[in-house]
Protein backbone atom coordinates (compact mmCIF):
# COMPACT_ATOMS: atom_id res chain seq x y z
CA UNK A 1 0.00 0.00 0.00
CA UNK A 2 1.03 3.17 -0.89
CA UNK A 3 1.50 6.31 1.67
CA UNK A 4 -0.23 9.67 1.08
CA UNK A 5 1.72 13.01 1.81
CA UNK A 6 0.39 16.30 1.82
CA UNK A 7 2.40 18.83 -0.93
CA UNK A 8 2.37 22.33 -2.14
CA UNK A 9 2.95 23.23 -5.89
CA UNK A 10 5.35 26.23 -5.38
CA UNK A 11 5.54 27.43 -8.86
CA UNK A 12 5.75 26.12 -12.43
CA UNK A 13 8.85 26.00 -14.71
CA UNK A 14 7.35 26.35 -18.37
CA UNK A 15 4.81 22.98 -18.44
CA UNK A 16 6.80 21.59 -15.24
CA UNK A 17 4.88 21.96 -11.68
CA UNK A 18 7.74 22.04 -8.71
CA UNK A 19 6.47 20.15 -5.95
CA UNK A 20 7.64 20.12 -2.42
CA UNK A 21 6.24 17.85 0.61
CA UNK A 22 3.96 20.13 2.90
CA UNK A 23 6.53 19.56 6.28
CA UNK A 24 8.79 21.39 7.99
CA UNK A 25 12.58 18.94 7.07
CA UNK A 26 11.08 19.38 3.50
CA UNK A 27 13.88 17.82 1.08
CA UNK A 28 14.47 19.19 -2.31
CA UNK A 29 11.95 20.11 -4.76
CA UNK A 30 10.94 17.95 -7.62
CA UNK A 31 9.21 18.86 -11.20
CA UNK A 32 6.28 16.88 -11.94
CA UNK A 33 4.02 17.54 -15.80
CA UNK A 34 2.11 20.38 -14.45
CA UNK A 35 -1.21 19.34 -16.94
CA UNK A 36 -0.58 15.98 -15.66
CA UNK A 37 -1.44 17.25 -11.87
CA UNK A 38 -3.90 20.22 -13.20
CA UNK A 39 -6.32 17.19 -14.99
CA UNK A 40 -6.03 14.73 -11.57
CA UNK A 41 -7.55 18.00 -9.44
CA UNK A 42 -9.70 19.46 -12.24
CA UNK A 43 -8.23 22.57 -12.68
CA UNK A 44 -8.19 23.73 -16.30
CA UNK A 45 -5.64 26.78 -15.94
CA UNK A 46 -2.31 25.76 -14.85
CA UNK A 47 -1.70 28.80 -13.48
CA UNK A 48 -3.91 28.27 -10.43
CA UNK A 49 -1.48 25.38 -9.46
CA UNK A 50 1.32 27.85 -7.26
CA UNK A 51 0.61 27.53 -3.79
CA UNK A 52 -1.84 25.10 -3.94
CA UNK A 53 -1.96 22.34 -0.87
CA UNK A 54 -1.91 18.80 -2.37
CA UNK A 55 -2.00 15.41 -1.14
CA UNK A 56 -0.26 12.27 -3.37
CA UNK A 57 0.74 8.46 -2.94
CA UNK A 58 4.44 8.03 -2.95
CA UNK A 59 5.19 5.57 -5.64
CA UNK A 60 8.53 3.21 -6.58
CA UNK A 61 11.65 5.67 -6.43
CA UNK A 62 9.75 8.45 -4.04
CA UNK A 63 7.82 9.28 -7.29
CA UNK A 64 4.46 10.58 -6.38
CA UNK A 65 1.26 10.19 -8.21
CA UNK A 66 -2.49 9.85 -7.59
CA UNK A 67 -2.90 13.65 -6.76
CA UNK A 68 -5.66 15.04 -5.03
CA UNK A 69 -6.80 18.68 -3.42
CA UNK A 70 -5.94 18.79 0.27
CA UNK A 71 -9.37 19.10 2.09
Amino acid sequence: MSERVSVKVLLLFGEMAEIVADAPDAGDPERYPAFEIAAAVGVEDLAELPGMRLTALVGVGDRLFGWQRAE
